[in-house]
C-alpha cells in the first residue's frame, strides 16, 4: 500500500440546497453581509480617519476594524464550511447560533472601550468558545473537553477583571483608552499586579505553556469550531497585549519577562507537535508554538508584528483544519526514510535565511539599529523560512531541486510577510502604542543563543535521541483522560 491512498466514497455527500434549516442558512448570508460591512468600514477608516466612538462605551480604530474583516472572514468560511460539515446533526442549528453569537461577541470585544464591558465580552467569548468544544452533548468526553476550558476560560477572566479593577483603582479611569493615557502615572505594586494579571490572562486564552492543557483537550470539537478556535480564539492573547501596551510597556524587565514566556512556548509547541500521532493534534501544538511567537514579538515591543503574526496564522491554520481530513489521506505509509540535511542543504538554507532579513530590514526599517529590532528580524527569518522549508519537504522533489525551491518560496513569502507588516501599522497608526523596542541587552541574545541552538537541534532530529525527552514531551502533551476517546463506541455525535 505504499504511495497509495484510498478514494472511496461512502455514501452522497448531503446537499446544502435541499431541506437545509432556515437558521444556517440565514446565517451565513448574514455574516457574509457583516463582511462586506466591514470591509466597506476598512476602507473608509483608511480614505477618512477620524474618531469613531460612543464616549465612554466603544472605540472603532483601525485595530478595530482589521479585526472585524478578519473574524467576518473566518466566520464566514466556518459557516459556509459548516452547511455541509454539519448537515444533518441535530446539533446543526444551535451550532450555527454558538458560532455566530462568538462571531458577534468578538466584534464587540475589539471595539469595547469601557473595561466593564470588554471584562464582560472577554468572559462571554470564553464561554461560548467552550460551549462549541461541547456541542456534541451526548459524548462525554466531548463534554469534559468542555468542562476543562471553561475552567481556564474562567480563570483568563477572573484574571483580566483583577487587572481592570487595579487599573481603575490606580487611575480612576473606566474606558481603555482612559487608562492608556494615565499609564504614565501608573507603578509600584499595583501597577505590578495590574500587569502581571495582564499578561496572565492573555497566556492563558493564548495557551501558552503551562496553560495550554485547555487546546490540547479540544479535540473533541466539530473541525469548524476548530478552526475558529484556532484560527481567532487564540488570537485574543494579542489584542488584549496591545490594547494595554501602555501598562505592559512600562518596564523593561517584564517585556523581558514576556518575551521569555513565549520564546519557551515557542520551543515547546515544536517539540509537543514532533511526539504526536494524530493531525488536530499535531495543529494543536502548532498553534502553541505560532502563538509563543506571537507573544515573542510583543515582548520584544513590536505589536504591529504580533498582529501581523496572528492574522497570518490565522489564515494558515484555518486552512490547515478545514483540510485536516486530506492531511490524514495523505499520510498513508510510503517507506521513505527521514529526510536527512545535508552539507548542501545548510548552507543553502542559512543564505536564504541572511538575505530574507536583510530583505524584511530593508522593507521595514527593523533590524538597522542595536535593539530589540535585530531579534525580531531573526524570529520573523524562523518561523518564515520554517514555513517555506515545510512546504517544500511535502512537494514531491527531487534533492537538488529542492534547494533552490527553499529560496524560491521563502524570499516571496517573507516579502509578503514585511508588506502586510507595514499595512498593518498603516492601520495601526493612533494606537497609543504600537512599537516600543527596548535596548538590546546580554540577557536578550542570551535568549537568542539558546532558541537558536534548541531550534537547531530539533531540525537535526538531536532531540529524538533521548527517550527520557520522549517520555517528558508525550506526559506534557496528555490532556486530562476524561477528555480522551479510547473506544468508537463512547463516541455518540446525535
Amino acid at each position: 500500500m505504499s504511495g497509495q491512498t484510498s478514494k472511496k466514497t461512502i455514501g452522497a455527500l448531503p446537499d446544502t440546497t435541499v431541506e437545509s434549516p432556515l437558521v444556517p442558512v440565514a446565517l451565513t448570508w448574514l455574516v457574509w453581509s457583516l463582511f462586506a460591512a466591514s470591509i466597506a468600514a476598512l476602507a473608509a477608516r483608511t480614505q477618512f480617519g477620524g474618531a469613531w466612538e460612543v464616549p465612554g462605551v466603544v472605540a472603532i480604530d483601525g485595530l478595530t476594524v482589521l479585526m472585524w474583516v478578519v473574524v467576518t472572514f473566518f466566520s464566514g468560511i466556518v459557516h459556509s464550511y459548516s452547511r455541509r460539515y454539519m448537515a444533518g446533526s441535530a446539533h446543526e442549528t444551535d451550532f450555527f447560533g454558538t458560532v455566530f453569537g462568538f462571531t458577534l461577541v468578538v466584534m464587540g470585544l475589539v471595539a469595547a472601550d469601557n473595561i466593564a464591558l470588554f471584562a464582560l465580552l472577554w468572559l462571554a467569548m470564553g464561554l461560548l468558545m467552550a460551549k462549541l468544544i461541547g456541542t456534541a452533548d451526548g459524548w462525554k468526553q466531548a463534554q469534559a473537553a468542555a468542562t476543562v476550558g471553561r475552567r481556564y476560560f474562567l480563570a483568563s477572566s477572573a484574571l483580566l477583571g483583577v487587572a481592570l479593577t487595579t487599573l481603575w483603582w490606580a487611575t480612576g479611569e473606566t474606558t481603555v483608552s482612559g487608562i492608556a493615557t494615565a499609564s504614565e502615572t501608573l507603578g509600584g505594586p499595583l501597577w505590578l499586579v495590574a500587569a502581571c494579571t495582564l499578561v496572565l490572562a492573555a497566556m492563558i486564552q493564548s495557551a501558552l505553556f503551562p496553560f495550554h492543557t485547555w487546546l490540547l483537550s479540544s479535540m473533541t470539537a466539530p473541525t469548524p469550531a476548530s478552526a475558529l478556535m484556532h484560527a481567532g480564539f487564540v488570537n485574543a492573547g494579542g489584542i488584549l497585549l496591545l490594547r494595554f501596551a501602555p501598562v505592559i510597556t512600562a518596564d523593561p524587565g517584564l517585556m523581558f519577562l514576556v518575551a521569555g514566556v513565549g520564546a519557551a512556548s515557542a520551543l515547546l509547541g515544536k517539540l509537543l507537535k514532533s511526539v504526536q500521532s494524530d493531525v488536530k493534534s499535531k495543529l494543536a501544538c502548532s498553534t502553541v508554538g505560532q502563538m509563543g511567537f506571537m507573544i515573542l514579538q510583543a515582548g520584544l515591543g513590536f505589536f504591529g508584528a504580533a498582529i501581523t503574526h496572528l492574522v497570518l496564522h490565522g489564515f494558515y491554520k484555518a486552512y490547515q483544519f478545514l483540510g485536516a481530513a486530506a492531511q490524514v489521506e495523505r499520510a498513508s505509509p510510503t517507506g521513505t526514510p527521514r529526510n536527512t540535511t545535508s552539507v548542501a542543504g545548510v548552507a543553502v538554507t542559512l543564505l536564504t535565511g541572511i538575505a530574507g532579513g536583510a530583505l524584511f530590514a530593508a522593507l521595514t526599517g527593523k533590524g538597522t539599529s542595536l535593539d530589540t529590532g535585530l531579534l525580531l528580524v531573526l524570529f520573523v527569518v524562523l518561523t518564515t523560512l520554517h514555513a517555506a522549508r515545510s512546504v517544500v519537504q511535502h512537494a514531491s522533489l527531487p534533492a537538488m531541486v529542492r534547494y533552490g525551491a527553499v529560496p524560491l518560496v521563502f524570499l516571496p513569502a517573507i516579502t509578503v510577510y514585511a508588506l502586510v507588516y507595514e499595512t498593518i501599522l498603516e492601520l495601526l497608526t493612533g494606537l497609543p502604542v504600537v512599537t516600543a523596542p527596548t535596548d538590546l541587552t546580554v540577557l536578550h541574545v542570551v535568549v537568542a543563543v539558546v532558541f537558536l541552538a534548541v531550534y537547531v537541534a530539533m531540525e537535526t532530529g538531536v532531540h529524538e535521541r533521548s527517550q527520557r525527552l520522549y517520555v517528558m514531551l508525550v506526559n506534557a502533551s496528555q490532556p486530562p483522560s476524561s477528555t480522551v476517546l479510547t473506544t468508537k463506541e463512547d463516541y455518540n455525535e446525535h
